[in-house]
């Protein structure tokens, strides 16, 4: 998919904390669709191709439930290839009786929205075609209205669901943060992301390569939210893959003038954004150009 190609930046895998690994693994698999690439007692790596790792879940020892009203995960984004996956995914979950927190046209996309079982919001989508995504002044248009629901089941070709197409990729992330002035500085100079989209002081959209949005910030949960507990089922940390070395050599230069948080750990530079989500920045040993 050309938004995840050189030289933009995007999102890698989800990491993501949950109460019980094996009702999270029945989930998964069984109603998301997801492979299992890597498994321990406490933690399972998923997979849409069996090989690229998209969402880990994790029970950590005195794990607690989900807070309200805190900074953290508002929902990861899994992007599947074409409208006609997504009407089977619909379908499937029609089926399976599990119940749609919504389903919503973004005009850039279509997109459908649940929880798991500890409350972890996902969204499932396909993007229209580029050329139909309105610009102006490098704002892309993006709305909310009903999903043409029945249109879209039309396009299912009636062969049986399997699982997530093996093209799934994660779309993109939405975040709950404390403040839009200091998030917007860290994700735009920082991390040298571009503004998209702009609803008023309450949430910003930004991207890299003219894509409708890597990354969605908010402050829905209140301005000035706390951080979530460590051990809380929530958002663990997530990962940019940069397109270069010297790209995250000059991000961290970036970021360290901002004076945010740098720790280096194995292949990954890790860095907290304002309101303490944790983001590891990594760099592919493999580009596909």
């Amino acid at each position: 998919m050309k938004f995840q190609s050189y030289p933009n930046t995007y999102v890698g895998y989800v990491h993501i904390i949950i109460e019980d690994l094996s009702r999270s693994l029945k989930f998964y698999k069984e109603i998301i669709g997801f492979e299992v690439l890597e498994q321990s007692a406490d933690k399972a790596v998923l997979t849409a191709d069996g090989k690229t790792p998209l969402l880990i879940l994790e029970q950590p020892d005195g794990v607690t439930p989900k807070q309200l009203r805190t900074t953290g995960l508002y929902h990861f984004a899994l992007l599947v290839p074409c409208r006609g996956d997504l009407a089977k995914i619909l379908l499937h979950l029609i089926q399976c009786r599990y119940p749609l927190q919504g389903a919503s046209d973004h005009y850039v996309s279509e997109a459908i929205y649940l929880g798991d079982p500890d409350g972890n919001g996902i969204e499932i989508y396909c993007d229209r075609p580029e050329e139909t995504w309105k610009w102006q002044n490098g704002q892309v248009e993006m709305g909310t209205v009903a999903l043409d629901a029945e249109g879209l089941l039309a396009e299912n070709d009636e062969t049986p669901w399997t699982g997530l197409p093996s093209e799934t990729v994660m779309g993109h992330i939405h975040l709950h943060v404390a403040d839009i002035g200091a998030t917007e500085e860290f994700y735009t100079k920082g991390l040298g992301f571009d503004i998209v989209v702009r609803y008023g002081g309450q949430a910003l959209f930004v991207s890299t390569g003219n894509y409708h949005h890597h990354i969605g910030l908010n402050t829905w949960n209140g301005v000035g939210a706390p951080a979530p507990e460590a051990t809380s089922v929530g958002l663990k940390s997530f990962t940019l893959i940069l397109p270069s070395e010297e790209a995250r050599k000059n991000t961290v230069e970036r970021l360290q003038q901002l004076g945010s948080f740098i720790n280096q750990e194995k292949e990954a530079v890790v860095t907290k954004d304002p309101s303490g989500n944790v983001i590891h920045l990594v760099v592919p040993t493999l580009r596909n150009n």
